[in-house]
């Protein structure tokens, strides 16, 4: 290839990189927009029956669970489908659905069609969540891709500071229903963009063995397929390994003997961050004012808590892309577990603002990192089933977080013993995360196994994909 027929298809190739990456954030900011809008506004319905009718504080966390069931719905059947059907087709679905269902809440006049909206708006917020981190990790540089997979995620720390902000403005999340309305934009701001420029992944379609589409879009892309494999007695010299190589795809590939046990860690890793983020996200502000902060103090502390997980989460991705994934995570729950302790504690306005910040990186920032770990973890042929189950499984933590919280609230357990039990969770974090195995050794193209096989010092070990497995450190 000339050397400008080179820079030609590096420039598509960033060009597209933006897209994905642009609008893959764009997406993500309105997931943590949902994430954290209710907690903005759960105090002012509980104080005002008038809204959607009576809510203590159980009930106010089981109702923030709903939109989690929801989650959880939507990202175990996108993962169930992602992997056979498209990156593309699931995202444009998820937009809309998500969408069309925060502006549904935003009419609602009771509990009832306030859940039931919540549960139908989490559906399309899962299936974005678990087709992000795969179509991410199958368009960035594979030397960089927890950097950008950081990116797209801190869309959901930063629709956190977009919810906290304006709900600042909407008298203090007394005003509910604008700020609902304002969750429904993607219909009309992003879902148009992305139909229009975000692409399929090449990389799937080659996994799924259309090799002549997959080569078409990789030019158009700038996107670099794998090498053909080398011929053998079985295999023609045409053969694409990630084509036929025999890997289950979806959930089936989760459940053979290489990605069993890690997909269980994993999963349990994303169970504590989602627990950790929805948890604090829900009750921070309301734990807050038991201390005596009034209704702005606590959405600032909401603001200061997704603003550092921002920050927190894109220099620990640059570091992870680095030294691998397993000590930064286990070191930034650690993190965390030290935060919420010394929030139990009376301390100045300036120190808990910071002791929140440090909390914020060690929950929200840790769960960007999560997905990061989790979207380099799996081949193409397992990618979206993968960030499926983590995100879906660990909706199970997202939903016990506001749980649990409103039944220590309701039963009249302090905040401080609230903040000690999140960090209990925060430390079985970071256990689990050290538990975590190196990937088992691939299949050698052309049939047999490397499994045991030293690798060449310098030698990438690729993975059934033709892409090189990630570090574990």
């Amino acid at each position: 290839m000339s050397s400008s027929a080179q820079a030609a298809l590096g420039q598509r190739q960033r060009s597209t990189l933006v897209w994905v990456v642009a609008l893959g954030t764009a997406a993500l900011t309105f997931d943590g927009y949902d994430l954290v809008v209710y907690g903005t506004v759960v105090s002012g319905l509980m104080r005002d029956p008038n809204q959607i009718g009576h809510l203590d504080p159980a009930t106010a966390g089981v109702l923030g669970s709903y939109a989690l069931i929801g989650v959880m719905v939507g990202a175990l059947a996108s993962g169930a489908i992602g992997d056979f059907v498209g990156r593309r087709k699931v995202m444009l679905a998820a937009l809309a659905w998500f969408s069309l269902g925060m502006g549904a809440t935003a009419l609602a006049t009771d509990v009832v069609a306030f859940g039931t909206f919540r549960f139908v708006t989490g559906i399309g917020v899962g299936s974005l969540v678990a087709t992000a981190g795969a179509i991410v990790a199958e368009f960035a540089p594979k030397n960089r891709r927890n950097f950008y997979n950081a990116i797209v995620y801190s869309g959901v720390p930063a629709g956190g500071v977009l919810a906290s902000l304006l709900a600042l403005a909407f008298n203090n999340g007394a005003d509910w229903r604008p700020l609902f309305w304002v969750g429904a934009a993607p219909l009309v701001v992003i879902l148009p963009l992305a139909a229009a420029r975000l692409p399929e992944s090449p990389l799937w379609l080659l996994a799924r063995g259309r090799s002549a589409e997959a080569e078409a879009l990789s030019r158009r892309t700038g996107v670099v397929l794998p090498p053909p494999a080398q011929p053998t007695a079985a295999h023609s010299a045409e053969h694409r390994p990630a084509a036929d190589d025999g890997e289950p795809a979806g959930f089936a590939g989760l459940a053979t003997r290489r990605f069993a046990l890690p997909t269980a860690l994993l999963g349990l890793m994303s169970f504590a961050g989602l627990l950790l983020t929805y948890g604090l996200n829900t009750w921070l502000p309301e734990i807050m004012g038991q201390y005596g902060f009034g209704k702005a103090y606590s959405l600032t502390f909401l603001l200061v808590l997704n603003a550092s997980a921002i920050v927190g989460g894109l220099v620990a991705s640059a570091t992870v892309d680095r030294t691998g994934p397993k000590r930064i995570i286990a070191g930034t729950f650690a993190l965390a577990a030290l935060a919420l302790i010394l929030l139990s504690f009376q301390m100045p306005f300036a120190v808990l603002l910071t002791a929140v910040g440090v909390a914020g990186i060690g929950t929200i920032g840790t769960q960007v990192l999560v997905y990061g770990f989790v979207s380099n973890f799996y081949t193409t042929r397992t990618r979206a089933a993968g960030v499926a189950w983590c995100a879906g499984f660990g909706r199970l933590g997202g939903i016990l977080g506001p749980l649990l919280g409103g039944l220590l609230l309701s039963a009249g357990v302090t905040g401080q013993t609230a903040f000690w039990l999140f960090a209990v969770v925060a430390l079985l974090g970071a256990a689990v995360t050290a538990l975590v195995p190196r990937p088992r050794s691939t299949p050698v193209h052309g049939g047999g196994s490397d499994e045991g096989a030293a690798t060449p010092a310098g030698a990438e070990r690729h993975a059934p994909d033709g892409e090189p497995e990630p570090a574990i450190r």
